[in-house]
């Protein structure tokens, strides 16, 4: 489904397609493990099964996930705390040296999160999603800023 199709179900039309970002608690770069990163996949995926919303798209960086999700009947603060709270619980049981290492007995995410209705902007906001965590490309090194001057005009 993409942002310009509506959703329907049983008490509402429409759609309401918003913009995440989840950071892990102390900036640790939990998702270079390939296999913490898979199974975070998986269980937003099975999280959004379960509670009958859609995650379009779903993008990791090395501390942080981004995703585009219609979040259907609910509210952003739900949203969030079905994927954080369902994802923390699974992964620091499953992977005990998550807990060991980093997270000294507290929780897996930080406490705050970043969610943005997309609106008109999917087409930007998607492949920014998709490109999480892939190298960026390189500025020309004549392209940037050598002195103060460069900032006088003439």
């Amino acid at each position: 489904m993409s942002a310009k199709d509506m959703y329907r179900r049983s008490s509402a039309n429409g759609r309401a397609f918003f913009h995440f970002m989840f950071k892990a608690k102390y900036c640790h770069n939990i998702f270079d493990d390939e296999q913490v990163k898979n199974r975070c996949e998986k269980i937003f995926r099975e999280v959004s099964e379960k509670y009958d919303f859609e995650i379009a798209e779903l993008g990791f960086d090395r501390n942080h996930v981004h995703s585009l999700i219609e979040i259907g009947v609910y509210s952003r603060p739900q949203i969030a705390k079905f994927l954080k709270g369902t994802s923390a619980k699974k992964l620091l049981h499953e992977f005990p040296y998550l807990k060991q290492k980093y997270f000294w007995g507290s929780g897996m995410w930080n406490p705050s999160y970043w969610g943005d209705a997309v609106g008109e902007d999917e087409q930007r906001v998607t492949p920014y999603i998709r490109n999480q965590g892939k190298p960026k490309p390189k500025i020309p090194t004549n392209t940037l800023q050598k002195k103060m001057s460069d900032f006088i005009s003439s």
